[in-house]
């Protein structure tokens, strides 16, 4: 559920508003499927469930715990019968348009404080997002060790 009318009136009007649409969380078991794979599991699902593709987002902001993790996730979901075995999805999802991924940087690049990457990667996407104007979608991706990874489907107000 969003916020009321009278409540986002209450909002000065340069606030960056955006919506959350859908989010998917998922775990994998880190002996056989690998530490920070989760995201390619839950990507897919969340996409098909909004019957979108990985063009049919504007934004990308993916937690990069390591560069090579991002390159392992985006190279699974682009990949048909990982996300068809593994993610339990049919919807053929595309090639994954890499630049829309990160746009102000990464992880790696401006940082992840332990404790409050999801806080920082979500803040970016808010931004970016709104500043595309109104109808764009971001999809915001973070990994946990322990196998854990939780995305979420925003669009801009």
């Amino acid at each position: 559920m969003g916020a009321t009318d009278a409540g986002a009136q209450r909002l000065p009007p340069d606030r960056p508003r955006v919506r959350l649409v859908d989010w998917e969380i998922a775990a994998v078991d880190v002996f056989h499927e690998g530490l920070l794979m989760a995201p390619a599991y839950a990507i897919p699902r969340l996409l098909a469930r909004n019957n979108l593709a990985l063009d049919g987002i504007d934004l990308w902001e993916i937690h990069e715990a390591f560069a090579a993790q991002v390159l392992c996730n985006v190279a699974a979901i682009e990949d048909e019968a990982f996300v068809r075995e593994k993610a339990g999805v049919s919807a053929t999802l595309g090639k994954f348009p890499w630049d829309r991924l990160n746009p102000n940087g990464g992880s790696v690049a401006i940082g992840h404080p332990f404790g409050a990457t999801g806080a920082r990667i979500l803040s970016q996407a808010v931004k970016e997002l709104a500043a595309m104007g109104p109808g764009k979608r971001a999809v915001v991706s973070i990994c946990a060790d322990g196998g854990l990874g939780a995305v979420a489907l925003l669009e801009s107000a």
